[in-house]
């Protein structure tokens, strides 16, 4: 692994090193960019100050910084406990969270958002979750943690930012942290809680299509074990991506909390579309036709959430099983003691 560390000023061909670094500590005096004032001025784009170009908190938001450090004895400390995440597995016994914290983790209303964190730190070894890249790509929470004293990837939805929706930003940190995970034999555990990918036309306009893909594409050729537990939402292609591309094989296993749902779109979205003719139907009666339409609406969504729920997905096989969250851990674990060990690179 290489770990590229930036303290003060970290411009040209240093900055290039450091790009090319797995990940990037920053101090938040730093600043980081491919030019620095003499460079700038000589490219004929006037005198700028060495310190408004590529400041580290500018650039732990935009991606370029994967942690951030106070001073660089602190950047120090973080590059030492990321590089332990490769040096294998620690010995027994591992300390946890008491599980059953997470049978109240979802809330019981659907819509509303919750802390997707606090439950990576229960499930996980006791403080050995590191997260990379928090202020970028926020949709999207990833970072290193341990179970059962074994190095895991953890990549998770978080229904705080854009109501857990997957835009282009998250998916090309996901893709990273997945080739990282890939390339130093790291199992990845997939958290998922998402409405599918962001769409729009201002989502297009930030190359979506292409940076969406990238999620498919390092999915289909990771050869380290991973894992999806379902939290709460699994739709459309956002959930595949959150599945490895719904790939299947020795190494996966795909597990649902009794809160989740799931299905090629979200519910509410469905309802509009599949049954738009009688939606209008029922809301032109005169006098009460709004009441009507808004009662048919809930009759179907009703009716669809029956269809979408953990135990109906299960039946149909598109899950291995809906289990106790309390449970979710000892899946882990025994995940990892299946899976099959990925072989040697040439």
């Amino acid at each position: 692994p290489l770990v590229g560390v930036a303290s003060g000023f970290c411009f040209a061909g240093n900055a290039a090193l450091l790009g090319m670094c797995d990940v990037v500590i920053a101090t938040e005096g730093a600043n980081i960019g491919m030019a620095g004032p003499a460079m700038v001025a000589g490219g004929g784009l006037g005198q700028v100050a060495a310190s408004a170009i590529g400041p580290s908190a500018e650039q732990a938001r935009n991606g370029v910084v994967d942690l951030l450090a106070a001073d660089d004895a602190e950047a120090t400390a973080l590059a030492r406990r990321y590089l332990g995440f490769f040096q294998g597995p620690l010995p027994p016994p591992a300390t946890f969270a008491d599980q059953r914290l997470l049978r109240a983790a979802v809330p019981e209303n659907r819509k509303r958002a919750f802390a997707v964190r606090p439950i990576i730190e229960t499930l996980v070894d006791e403080s050995s979750w590191l997260e990379l890249r928090r202020e970028f790509g926020r949709g999207l929470v990833s970072g290193l943690a341990r179970v059962d004293g074994r190095p895991i990837g953890v990549i998770a939805n978080s229904s705080a930012h854009l109501g857990g929706a997957i835009d282009s930003d998250g998916a090309l940190k996901a893709a990273r942290f997945m080739e990282l995970c890939d390339a130093f034999d790291v199992p990845l555990l997939f958290l998922c809680d998402t409405p599918g990918f962001m769409v729009g036309p201002e989502s297009e306009r930030g190359a979506a299509v292409r940076k969406m893909s990238r999620l498919f594409a390092v999915g289909s050729s990771l050869s380290v074990p991973f894992f999806t537990l379902v939290l709460r939402r699994a739709y459309g292609l956002g959930a595949m991506a959150m599945s490895g591309g719904l790939a299947v094989g020795p190494n996966v296993f795909h597990a649902s909390w009794p809160s989740a749902e799931a299905g090629p779109m979200g519910l509410e979205g469905a309802i509009e579309l599949g049954f738009a003719k009688e939606l209008a139907a029922a809301g032109s009666v005169p006098l009460v036709g709004e009441a009507a339409r808004r009662r048919l609406h809930e009759s179907l969504l009703h009716t669809g959430l029956e269809r979408a729920g953990a135990t109906s997905v299960a039946r149909t096989l598109e899950t291995d099983d809906v289990i106790d969250p309390a449970d979710s851990r000892a899946w882990i674990v025994h995940g990892l003691d299946a899976a099959a060990v990925p072989a040697e690179r040439g």
